[in-house]
């Protein structure tokens, strides 16, 4: 089975190129989701993190509350890893799980959408890498109308990851999304026709 990463940066498109993946029914995981599942109402994961951080995370409806819990974050370094030291292992486990299943059903390719692939030491997990790049000034533009934010806060978050132009380095192929959904969708059949999937 070919395992294929699919990665990007904040407001570069990547949930584009997994929608059309996901729409023509190529296998998925998808590592955003896995997070959202490991700490919902009930799983063990949403009860380590009140533990660790209090009932103040949390929603009135006794869901995570994800604002919150970012903005606790965003600005604590140490905080941040704590987080990440529950949920990190939760999803990675899930990951492990569904790839398995992906495998024992004889799905000949499967895509990892994970956002921060590189940041999280995910090559050795994948035989290619595809990376979802748009230029900073692009990435900027879009996270700023996307979220609503100042230029200070949207740049923040852009330079709290690796850089697309590292990122870039290290694939296996590049999308340019610079331009429309459509020429970025022609890019990932040209990738797709060339590795032989189809």
């Amino acid at each position: 089975m070919l395992r294929i990463g699919l990665t990007g940066g904040i407001a570069s498109g990547k949930s584009t190129v997994s929608d059309w993946l996901r729409n023509n029914h190529f296998p998925l995981v998808d590592a955003d989701r896995i997070a959202r599942e490991v700490v919902a109402p009930g799983e063990p994961g949403l009860q380590k993190i009140v533990e660790a951080f209090g009932r103040r995370i949390l929603l009135e409806d006794g869901s995570l509350d994800r604002a919150q819990l970012g903005e606790l974050i965003f600005h604590h370094e140490d905080l941040r890893q704590s987080l990440n030291s529950i949920i990190h292992p939760l999803i990675r486990s899930r990951m492990r799980k569904q790839l398995e299943t992906f495998e024992k059903e004889g799905a000949p390719v499967v895509f990892l959408d994970v956002p921060l692939f590189f940041e999280g030491s995910f090559e050795g997990w994948t035989d290619k890498t595809i990376v979802v790049y748009v230029t900073e000034s692009n990435q900027l533009r879009r996270l700023m109308a996307r979220n609503n934010l100042t230029e200070a806060e949207a740049m923040a978050r852009i330079k709290s990851q690796m850089p697309l132009e590292e990122k870039k380095k290290r694939a296996s192929a590049v999308i340019n999304n610079n331009g429309t959904i459509r020429e970025s969708e022609d890019q990932l059949i040209r990738i797709l026709k060339q590795w032989g999937i189809k």
